[in-house]
């Protein structure tokens, strides 16, 4: 194996261990089992970069990353993503206050209709949790 092909498959392996631990084994075998030869190598770059290299890093704990992350779902809309990263975020201590002052904090600095949006997803991710 090539000195690069071992180096992927260690990111892949540092990236697969903390994508499960932010987001739940559950989420990631779901989102395995999607997986297609259209999707595959889509599903392979974010393992070995987002969690294997960004998400990995030491610069920052996962609470500061989740904060930095969720800002981010709010400011591109991507709900969706969001509602994921609630999850995540609370995998990674957030409390549902903290999660509620990043959120106002992006109503003055993305807008308040995107912060509203989030807060709906927010709501109905932390009231899912708690039935």
């Amino acid at each position: 194996m090539s000195e690069e092909a071992r180096t992927d498959a260690e990111r892949h392996a540092r990236g697969m261990k903390t994508r499960r631990e932010v987001l739940g084994d559950a989420h990631v075998d779901r989102a395995e089992a999607r997986k297609d030869g259209f999707t595959e190598d889509f599903q392979d770059m974010i393992t070995r970069y987002a969690w294997g290299e960004i998400w990995s890093r030491p610069g920052l704990d996962r609470r500061t990353r989740s904060c930095i992350t969720l800002t981010a779902m709010v400011a591109g809309g991507h709900l969706e993503e969001l509602a994921m990263h609630v999850r995540a975020a609370l995998r990674n201590g957030l409390t549902h206050d903290e999660i509620k002052e990043v959120l106002l904090q992006t109503a003055i600095y993305c807008g308040v209709p995107a912060a509203n949006s989030a807060f709906a997803v927010a709501q109905r991710v932390l009231t899912e949790r708690q039935e």
